[in-house]
């Protein structure tokens, strides 16, 4: 079985029709072999949550809480995609790979060294549209795609 661990940008644009990236982000899981499993952690579980009902991010499409988790467990319905919980030793690994932004008030960072801390846990391959975090990820030796 192979793991991907999609951010936050590539389940929004697998979620609505009308993402820039939606089409690009369909047919790199359209051209998954079929062992293929994504994974949702609880970061990216509420992150979507979170997307889903923010109209500055959905305009009028935003949707209630209701009807957001209504579009999350038909995620999980898919045979393919799963939730992983979150790893016991990834305090470790999320601490090693913020240890390059040390010095620098990073918030962006944060977020993205917890996505690819998760993701080298689980040994998943990290799924981005993020340049930014596809280098990360790169330069922590880890591997990750941009889809396309």
């Amino acid at each position: 079985m192979t793991l991907f661990f999609p951010d936050l940008n590539v389940w929004l644009a697998l979620s609505d029709d009308g993402h820039e990236h939606c089409r690009d982000a369909w047919n790199w899981m359209n051209g998954l072999p079929a062992d293929a499993r994504l994974v949702f952690s609880r970061y990216t579980q509420i992150g979507l949550l979170r997307l889903f009902v923010t109209p500055s991010v959905m305009g009028s499409a935003a949707l209630t809480l209701s009807k957001a988790w209504n579009v999350y467990d038909r995620w999980l319905e898919d045979p393919r995609v799963e939730f992983y919980p979150e790893p016991r030793n990834v305090d470790d690994v999320f601490r090693r790979v913020t240890h390059p932004f040390a010095a620098q008030k990073a918030s962006k960072a944060v977020g993205d060294c917890w996505l690819l801390a998760y993701s080298m846990e689980i040994n998943a391959t990290l799924v981005t549209f993020d340049r930014a975090l596809y280098e990360l990820a790169r330069k922590q030796g880890h591997s990750a795609v941009i889809p396309s």
